[in-house]
């Protein structure tokens, strides 16, 4: 029923597993181990009350159970309680060990494994008290002589309540108690196996219920046996109690481990235990109820009837819950066995290299799929074989040599090696171990065979990159260093010596802000980790306040390129640097030389451009905002011309382009058109005259627009040679565009247009403003120029709409334009002109005069 267990075994069902191998479920063994702890002490305590009973003497305890006719003997009652106490003791041990805490598969464990000394010399000795008492009472029976030990504690006056010897137990009693006593003293033996307890405990067992069953159905045969005494029914139950315990005392093992292990026989046996205790006593009991209609005779056969099929039903479950048990182990073993030679084989088959296994003599045990493909044999073909039945001759040798060093090392060998195939050479990498058994000696050889020629082609192409990557970066003209991404410098080339004075092996290791004045460090360092923090960082060139630092001390500028290099798993920093202290220097007289040429062209333009005359019975405001590109001059322009008799001509005008050229037409066109003006010529024909004159410029368009106002007939009449609208604010109206006729532009009927200029006349009422100005002011990259003009005529309405005409007012008004439509004038890339004129009223014309 014991074995060994074997680590190449299957696994358990349960949380435990006996030395058979058999599985076991933690909570069923700790279950079972404390129902033996209960019985064993309710028994323990069933005898201790009755044995209190005979020293107080008290007829009840003595009894227990009320209307019993025989009390517990005080022999009886002794032996029962040492028997508890045994049994309680042995039951304590943790499952799996032996009562002296040796494992069920090892050595000792220790005493804190099982039960200590002194609790293992209390449970034998208690058990061999009462073995000893039974065993003189079963002497007494068998002999007829009185050995004097039924009345040495107690003197007996229940002599009268049942016949026999006074104090003596009933001869059943004595025979359970004797093996009680045995079968406590075999399970406190480590040695022994748990069956010789357990089989004596099952026949205490069978020897309570037949008293109990007498007592159940009314037998007085099976409480006692002629005319010795009878036992009493707390014994009975005692003895079933203790009959248990002793079952259940090493419940893994054995008899025991057969109801109690997790898997099938487990479940199995205990239900066909339950049924035989169940439903036997619940037949005798519907026999009975028939003998007692008339329907059977004798009582007596119907109670041997049943405890015979309670006898026979515990056979059969035994029987066949060790058939199941010797059935499932070797199912689950060839299972596990035969899973574990598939899984070895797919987990062969799946590995992408050659994969065999040979015994000493060099023959195939065991290959993958990738061997066969290898070598064109199916595996069926190659088992069996050596290498030089497999293999080419030469390839054959090298294999059965790389084996037998590996089996005098004694350890495992790989290495990369040059194999010589029929369809060329390839690298690879092999992998030679032994196979050991359990006392360490091989006994076969395991090779893994992986193709590594594209990975060591790979090596020795990175190897040559990485060559020419060095050459490289020693061919460029700038001092090149490479960072990694805490800015410590690992590689730098031979220029940065040049440069900084210092060799590339001096700087490898150290932070790239060393090479940084001090007193600069922190802003060079916070523009690196800037970079770095980029997502996706594009390469990079700044020039501006970045110094270097020569090993004396002294500054130098530079400029320098930083990009990303990602390298497999980590992200490198690439500067390149170069020493621009010359290109500073010409920048500084180039500088200067444009200031002054700047100086030069805004001077001429403003000179060329004048200031409008003031009139004082014509309020005026105008802005002029020079490009940030360029010189800064253009050929933008405007004039306010004094007409007489309270008539006054207004021009603004853009020629296209920028630079001295725009400004010198732009002189020359000023002049002109002041002069036709004075003249008194109408807005068409001047602009007639002007296009004459900017048709015999070369490439020259402009765009103008002259307005003439009259206030004594409260009109403007205006001509537009493709300039942007005129705006007019009434005194009591919303702002809005002079509707006019817009012509081409000036120069372009000279290409072939011969579109004539048309002028119109609009009411002006007094109180009115005009907005002047050139496309700087509302034409912007990405924006709709009509929406520009919209804007600057609302921003008018809300500046000046309802105002008084204060001169101040117009002048603020002026700059909200400005603001308005230039967000940021720092930015802006075309000449920006703008002039208001604001009509007096009567009480402007009182004022005046």
């Amino acid at each position: 029923m014991t074995g060994e267990h074997r680590a190449s075994e299957p696994p358990g069902a349960g949380g435990a597993t006996q030395a058979g191998g058999l599985p076991f479920h933690a909570s069923i063994l700790a279950g079972a181990r404390t129902a033996a702890q209960v019985a064993a002490l309710v028994a323990a305590l069933l005898g201790g009350l009755s044995l209190a009973g005979w020293i107080l003497d008290v007829d009840g305890l003595k009894r227990i159970l009320p209307g019993a006719g025989t009390s517990m003997k005080a022999n009886t009652a002794v032996a029962i309680l040492a028997l508890g106490i045994s049994l309680f003791l042995v039951a304590r041990r943790p499952v799996g060990t032996g009562v002296t805490g040796r494992s069920a598969t090892g050595p000792p464990s220790g005493g804190t494994a099982g039960l200590s000394r002194a609790a293992l010399i209390a449970a034998r000795a208690t058990a061999s008290l009462a073995l000893l008492i039974g065993g003189l009472s079963v002497l007494e029976y068998l002999t007829g002589a009185g050995l004097g030990i039924d009345e040495l504690l107690f003197e007996d006056d229940t002599a009268g309540v049942a016949t026999g010897e006074p104090g003596r137990m009933a001869p059943n009693t004595a025979g359970a108690l004797t093996l009680g006593g045995t079968a406590a003293l075999l399970a406190s033996t480590p040695r022994v196996p748990a069956w010789t307890s357990q089989i004596p405990g099952l026949a205490i067992l069978a020897l309570g219920m037949l008293r109990l069953y007498g007592a159940l159905y009314a037998v007085p045969e099976l409480e006692r046996f002629g005319a010795y005494t009878g036992m009493a029914l707390h014994t009975a139950i005692a003895l079933v109690l203790l009959g248990t315990a002793a079952f259940l005392a090493r419940p893994d093992e054995d008899l025991a481990g057969l109801l109690m292990n997790a898997g099938t026989t487990g479940a199995l046996g205990r239900r066909l235990f339950a049924t035989v205790l169940v439903v036997p006593p619940l037949l005798g009991w519907a026999v009975l109820a028939g003998e007692d209609a008339g329907l059977f005779s004798s009582r007596l056969g119907t109670a041997l009837l049943v405890a015979g099929h309670v006898a026979v039903f515990t056979a059969v479950v035994l029987a066949a819950s060790t058939v199941g048990r010797r059935i499932e182990e070797a199912h689950a073993r060839a299972e596990w066995q035969v899973r574990q030679n598939e899984l070895l084989q797919a987990f062969m088959d799946h590995t992408p290299a050659v994969v065999f296994i040979k015994d000493l003599e060099g023959r195939f045990l065991a290959v993958n799929t990738t061997f066969e493909a290898s070598t064109g044999l199916s595996r069926d073909q190659v088992m069996g074989l050596r290498d030089e039945d497999v293999l080419p001759p030469g390839l054959a040798r090298q294999a059965r040599a790389a084996d037998l060093a590996m089996l005098a090392g004694g350890v495992p060998v790989q290495r990369e090696e040059l194999v010589r195939l029929p369809d060329g050479e390839r690298d690879v990498l092999s992998s030679l171990f032994p196979l050991n058994d359990a006392n360490g000696k091989p006994y076969a050889v395991c090779g893994v065979i992986t193709d590594i020629t594209e990975r060591v082609a790979a090596q020795r192409e990175v190897q040559r990159a990485r060559r020419r990557f060095l050459a490289l970066l020693e061919s460029a003209p700038d001092a090149t260093l490479i960072l990694d991404g805490g800015g410590t410098i690992v590689m730098a080339n031979a220029q940065v010596e040049r440069l900084f004075g210092l060799a590339p092996g001096d700087l490898v290791g150290h932070d790239v802000v060393r090479l940084v004045p001090p007193d600069r460090r922190r802003r060079h360092s916070a523009l690196l980790n800037a970079y770095l923090r980029l997502r996706d960082p594009r390469p990079t060139v700044v020039d501006r306040d970045l110094y270097g630092r020569h090993p004396d001390g002294s500054e130098f500028p530079v400029e320098v390129s930083v990009s990303r290099l990602q390298a497999e798993q980590e992200t490198l920093v690439v500067l390149t640097v170069r020493d621009i202290t010359e290109r500073r220097l010409a920048e500084a007289v180039r500088a200067e030389r444009y200031e002054q040429h700047r100086h030069i062209a805004y001077t001429l333009q403003h000179s060329l451009m004048g200031d409008p005359p003031h009139l004082p019975h014509l309020p005026s405001a105008h802005r002029y905002l020079a490009s940030v590109q360029d010189p800064g001059v253009g050929g933008d322009w405007f004039d306010v011309i004094p007409l007489g008799e309270r008539r006054t001509g207004v021009i603004v005008g853009d020629v296209m382009g920028r630079g001295l050229e725009a400004a010198a037409v732009m002189g020359q066109l000023r002049a002109a058109s002041h002069a036709l003006a004075r003249t008194g010529a109408t807005p068409s024909m001047l602009m007639t005259a002007l296009d004459a004159f900017v048709s015999d410029l070369a490439d020259q368009l402009v765009t103008c627009v002259y307005l003439v106002m009259d206030q004594d007939t409260d009109q403007v009449t205006l001509c537009s040679a493709g300039h942007l609208p005129v705006i007019a604010l009434p005194p009591d109206g919303a702002a809005r565009r002079l509707r006019t006729p817009v012509g081409v532009p000036l120069g372009v009927n000279d290409l072939g247009g011969g579109v004539p200029f048309e002028e119109a006349t609009q009411p002006l009422p007094p109180g009115s403003t005009l907005v002047l100005y050139t496309d700087g002011l509302v034409e912007r990259p990405g924006t709709d120029i009509e929406v520009q003009i919209d804007v600057l005529t609302h921003t008018l309405d809300l500046a000046l709409k309802g105002a008084p005409a204060d001169p101040e007012l117009l002048d603020r008004a002026a700059d909200r334009l400005i603001t308005t439509l230039l967000p940021d004038p720092a930015a802006h890339d075309d000449d920006v002109t703008l002039l208001m004129i604001r009509v007096p009223g009567p009480e402007g014309e009182d004022a005046c005069g």
